[in-house]
C-alpha cells in the first residue's frame, strides 16, 4: 500500500507538504519521497525508510527545499515521486495503486516506440515508471491520464505536478480515496482525509470513481468527470484506513464499533474480559464489549516507542519476531482469566496463534478470538495490502487445500457464513492455531456496517466479487 500527498499554495508549501505525507506514514514501509517546484525548477528527495521513520529521514531536506507547488509520497514499493521529460513538458508524478497486466503493458509500449524501462530490485518495472509511459502516449495530460486508468487491470490513483498546477486523478473504480482540502492560501491532495486538518485545511471535496482535477492556489476544477461505477475498498475500513479519516461519508473509527458490535450480538461465549489486538483490533473490541456489556480491558500493551511496525521486516520470521516483542503482558490482567480477544483480521494467522500462545504461556485460561471481517480466501488484485505471492499463504485456504480443496470453483460453500462447511472450516483454523474459540465477522454485517451500498464496494478478498 502507498499513500500521497500534493499542495498547491500562493506561498512556500514545503511545511505542508513535509508533514502531509507523514500523516501517511502507516500506509508504506519501504521508501519516501517529496518533489517541490519553486525558483530553481523541480527538487527532489528520496529516501529508504524500511528502519527510520519519514519525519527523521527527511527533516534535513525541507530546509534546503522551496516551492508553491509540492507532491510526495509514503511507498510500499518503488521509490517516487518520479520527475519526467516528455512531449507533454516536465513533470513530476506518484501514484497509489497496482498493475496486474504491466508485462503486457510493457511490451505493448515497446511496440509502440517506447525504447526502455528502468528495472528496480527484483526485475520489475516502476510501476509509477509505467503508468508515466502510458499518459505519454496521449497529446495531453488528461488524456493521458484517463487512458492510463482504462489500460490498467487494477487499481491507480495519480498525483502528477507540472510547473504551473497540480493534477489529481481517483482510480479508475474509486477504490482508493482522493481528498481535495481547502485553506485561505491553497489546496492540499490527499489519500488520508485526516492528514491535512492540523495543517489548517477543511474538506473541499472526495473525487468520485475516474475522476481528474486540476488544481492551482487560487482554484480546483474538474478537468474530467467522475464514473458512476464504483468499487470503493472496504478493508481500507478494516485494517489500512487511520482511524480519524473518513471515507465515502463513513469515519474509520465508527465503522470499526459498529463491526464489534455486530460479532457481539451473534455471539454466546462469557469472557471475563474483551480486548483489541492494537492497533486496528481495539476500537471493534470497544464496539464488542459496549455491545455485550463485558470489560473492555487491556491485559497487554503494545511497545511502539522505538520497535518497527510488525510489517516492515521483508522476510516473514522477523515480523512475526517484532510483532511478540512489541506486547509486554500485564500478569494480573491475564492470570485465570478467560479472555475474548479482537483484531481486524487473520491472514496467515501466524501472529494471531503466537499472541495466543504468548497469553497461555501467562496463565490465561481460555483465548477467544474474533475477527472484524470475514475469512481472507483471495489475494487482494488491486492494492498492495501484503507480501503475500500465493492464496496458500492464506490460513483460510491453508486449511481447505488440507482438506483437499484448492480450486477456486469449490469456495462457494466455505465462503457462505451459514452452511455447515463454513463452520468446518473456522473450526479447523480454531484448532490450527490453539484458540478456545474462533468466530468471523459475517460478510453481511460488515456491509450493513458501512451503511453503504454492497454494490459500491469492493469486497474481493472475502467472496472473489470483483
Amino acid at each position: 500500500m502507498s499513500g500521497f500527498f500534493g499542495v498547491a499554495s500562493q506561498q512556500d508549501c514545503v511545511f505542508d507538504l513535509f508533514f502531509g505525507i507523514d500523516y501517511h506514514s502507516h500506509l508504506g514501509t519501504k521508501k519516501g519521497g517529496m518533489v517541490v517546484y519553486g525558483d530553481t525548477g523541480f527538487e527532489r528527495a528520496i529516501h529508504d525508510i524500511s528502519n527510520s521513520p519519514f519525519r527523521t529521514k527527511f527533516e534535513k531536506d525541507i530546509h534546503d527545499m522551496q516551492g508553491n507547488l509540492g507532491i510526495g509520497c509514503i511507498s510500499d514499493n518503488e521509490p517516487q515521486p518520479l520527475i519526467v521529460r516528455s512531449h507533454l513538458g516536465n513533470y513530476s508524478i506518484t501514484t497509489v495503486g497496482r498493475i496486474n497486466n504491466a508485462d503486457d503493458l510493457v511490451e505493448e509500449l515497446f511496440r509502440e516506440g517506447t525504447p526502455h524501462f528502468l528495472e528496480m530490485s527484483g526485475g520489475e518495472v516502476n510501476a509509477t515508471e509505467l503508468v508515466a509511459s502510458l499518459i505519454n502516449m496521449r497529446p495531453t495530460l488528461i488524456e493521458g491520464i484517463r487512458y492510463a486508468q482504462e489500460k490498467i487491470d487494477g487499481s491507480m490513483s495519480i498525483l502528477i505536478m507540472t510547473p504551473d498546477c497540480l493534477y489529481a486523478a481517483r482510480d479508475y473504480y474509486g477504490r482508493t480515496p482522493v481528498f481535495i482540502g481547502k485553506k485561505d492560501t491553497g489546496f492540499c491532495v490527499a489519500l488520508e482525509s485526516s492528514s491535512y486538518l492540523n495543517l489548517g485545511y477543511e474538506d473541499y471535496k472526495e473525487l468520485g470513481p475516474a475522476e481528474i482535477v486540476k488544481i492551482n492556489a487560487d482554484k480546483c476544477e474538474i478537468a474530467a468527470e467522475a464514473k458512476k461505477t464504483k468499487k470503493m475498498c472496504t478493508f481500507m475500513w478494516v485494517y489500512y484506513g487511520y482511524p480519524s479519516s473518513t471515507y465515502e461519508g463513513l469515519n474509520v473509527e465508527e465503522m470499526r464499533y459498529r463491526c464489534g458490535e455486530a460479532m457481539a450480538k451473534r455471539d454466546n461465549v462469557s469472557p471475563d474480559i474483551v480486548a483489541g489486538i492494537p492497533d486496528s483490533g481495539t476500537p471493534s473490541a470497544i464496539g464488542y464489549s459496549r455491545e455485550s456489556g463485558i470489560n473492555f480491558s487491556r491485559p497487554f500493551i503494545k511497545y511502539t516507542q522505538t520497535w518497527l511496525r510488525s510489517f516492515m521486516p521483508q522476510r516473514q520470521s522477523q515480523r512475526e519476531f517484532v510483532a511478540r516483542m512489541k506486547l509486554i503482558p500485564i500478569q494480573s490482567l491475564i492470570t485465570d482469566k478467560k479472555l475474548l480477544l479482537v483484531d481486524d483480521s487473520i491472514v496467515r494467522g501466524t501472529q494471531m496463534r503466537d499472541t495466543a500462545e504468548f497469553l497461555y504461556q501467562h496463565g490465561a485460561k481460555e483465548v477467544h478470538v474474533r475477527s472484524s471481517c470475514p475469512p481472507i480466501m483471495f489475494g487482494c488484485r488491486y492494492l498492495n495490502f501484503s507480501r503475500s505471492t500465493s492464496d496458500m499463504d492464506l490460513i483460510a485456504r491453508r486449511v481447505l487445500a488440507e482438506r483437499g480443496v484448492t480450486d477456486e470453483k469449490d469456495l462457494a460453500p466455505y465462503i457462505d457464513p451459514d452452511t455447515a462447511e463454513y463452520e468446518k472450516m473456522v473450526n479447523d483454523i480454531s484448532a490450527k492455531l490453539n484458540f478456545t474459540s474462533l468466530r468471523y465477522n459475517r460478510i453481511d454485517d460488515l456491509i450493513a456496517s458501512t451503511g453503504l451500498n454492497e454494490c459500491d464496494l469492493c469486497t474481493y478478498c472475502w467472496n472473489g466479487k470483483k
